[in-house]
């Protein structure tokens, strides 16, 4: 093979794999557009936003249950299935990022009249990347207790980023997973405004209505009173 022809062949290899890498970008791109338009479509019709969020966030979280379930967009999940708390996953574009979670049921005692709105079963502030665990645990996991005759509830999960880093969440509530304190009528709104959270990066949400579980939990929360 001559010189020549071995550059032309180089040329033409080098012409393919950047030909490759704009068709897998544009691929990635629309994709990532393919994702938010499904997550606008699930938080609109379920009427998320506006009763919880003004604007849906551009991801939706991965929530992935010890039971084996997902949550995803609004399906439909039993108390049972959902009674331990779950993984949860979004991007992080950068590992020294800090993250807050809430996880909120904005439809107690009931859909049509929401005197509770919303009841707190989650949230983690100061959470380095996707590690909860590691975050600061304010107001401790519990599963959906929705009250017989209910009907459906949406349990959401929102994450926001903090932009100014970590945060001092010493005057935040505290309450254990045997406690309603601090559950009821819970304003996450006022937490973003009160700490400069955003933006709300990722999102998800499953319904549930009353099954056998439901009495287990209610029980719990009058255990305790911290």
């Amino acid at each position: 093979m001559s010189m020549r022809t071995c550059k032309m062949s180089q040329v033409v290899v080098i012409a393919i794999a950047v030909l490759l890498q704009q068709f897998t970008a544009g691929l990635c791109r629309e994709e990532t557009r393919s994702e938010m338009a499904d997550v606008q479509k699930a938080f609109t019709e379920h009427e998320v936003v506006p009763d919880v969020v003004d604007a849906a966030p551009t991801e939706l979280a991965k929530v992935s249950y010890p039971s084996g379930v997902s949550a995803n967009g609004g399906n439909e999940l039993t108390p049972t299935q959902v009674k331990d708390q779950p993984q949860i996953e979004w991007t992080v574009d950068d590992p020294s990022s800090y993250y807050t979670l809430f996880m909120v049921d904005p439809d107690a005692p009931n859909r049509a009249e929401p005197k509770f709105r919303s009841v707190c079963h989650w949230f983690v502030g100061n959470i380095p990347g996707t590690r909860i665990a590691e975050g600061d645990h304010r107001i401790a996991f519990v599963g959906s207790g929705p009250p017989q005759g209910s009907g459906l509830h949406r349990y959401i999960f929102l994450v926001y980023k903090q932009p100014a880093g970590k945060l001092d969440l010493s005057d935040a509530p505290r309450t254990s997973n045997r406690s309603r304190n601090n559950r009821l009528n819970f304003q996450h709104k006022s937490f973003v405004e009160r700490y400069g959270l955003g933006p709300l990066v990722a999102g998800n949400f499953y319904r549930a209505q009353f099954d056998d579980y439901v009495p287990t939990l209610h029980a719990q929360l009058s255990s305790g009173t911290e």
